[in-house]
């Protein structure tokens, strides 16, 4: 069993990537290009890197609730956990992407949401790897039978119902992790409506990291959620679920534990209110 952490370095992954217990895995992708991750995973990754992708393996089929990214079947993804081999709570999984943790977040959560712990996320992500000069590969690595029954934290997240009855409770803070032309409500580039949820504070999930996707240091984690010592509750928000993951990391950095999810966020929430035609 390796030392659980939450952020690893370049180096450290460097030094272990023949450890067995090891399972890395590259999520790359762009809302825009919904191919481009898998043709950049192809053209070259982390030496025994996995691929994942975010509308193929880390979301369910969107309906006309649950917003753009509803979260996985849970069978399904616990059978792809296993098809690259992670061993519930032996493995541990190092996840990256390019873009800041936003979606290498998106299953450092979920793995959390489905009881293992051990998953930690890449500093740097892919281009700290890059700069390194460190093992790229083309091949895809051979599948290793991996053992996952997921224990489902039903209690991490919330629906629209729980959002509503909360926007007018002072000890529940719902936080908008979108950017904050987004939040209010001056642009909106892939929703069809713009605005947020009434009573939501802004907390961009970019402040997290540096411009260079290096994870900002703890003292700063903790003071950017110094406001809410005293929330009972944390409800965290993006778009559809994703980037909201990035501030559940800083969050968990900065030692909250009464944090939840909406994951269908922004998107499922104004399909409830307007024909979005999802």
């Amino acid at each position: 069993m390796i030392k659980q952490k939450v952020i690893v370095d370049s180096q450290w992954l460097l030094e272990n990537l023949e450890n067995p217990l090891v399972v890395i895995v590259d999520c790359r992708f762009q809302l825009a290009d919904p191919s481009w991750g898998q043709q950049e995973y192809a053209a070259g990754h982390i030496r025994g890197a996995h691929y994942l992708d975010l509308d193929q393996d880390l979301s369910s089929k969107v309906q006309t609730h649950g917003g753009r990214h509803p979260l996985p079947n849970i069978p399904n993804f616990a059978a792809k956990l296993e098809a690259i081999g992670v061993i519930k709570n032996q493995s541990l999984v190092v996840v990256y992407d390019d873009s800041r943790f936003a979606f290498a977040a998106r299953i450092w959560w979920l793995l959390r949401y489905l009881g293992h712990n051990a998953v930690a996320l890449l500093d740097g992500g892919w281009n700290g790897w890059q700069k390194a000069n460190y093992p790229i590969s083309t091949s895809v690595p051979k599948p290793t039978k991996g053992d996952f029954i997921p224990k489902v934290q039903n209690d991490w997240t919330v629906d629209i119902e729980k959002v509503k009855a909360s926007c007018d409770t002072s000890s529940v803070v719902i936080v908008d992790s979108r950017d904050r032309d987004r939040y209010e409500g001056k642009r909106e580039p892939i929703d069809p409506i713009a605005g947020s949820i009434p009573g939501a504070v802004n907390s961009p999930w970019k402040q997290v990291s540096n411009p260079e996707g290096y994870i900002q240091p703890l003292e700063y984690q903790q003071q950017l959620w110094s406001d809410y010592q005293s929330a009972a509750e944390i409800i965290v928000y993006c778009g559809s679920g994703v980037t909201a993951c990035v501030n559940l990391l800083s969050l968990e950095l900065a030692g909250f534990k009464n944090t939840k999810l909406y994951p269908g966020g922004w998107s499922d929430y104004i399909s409830y209110t307007f024909n979005t035609n999802h």
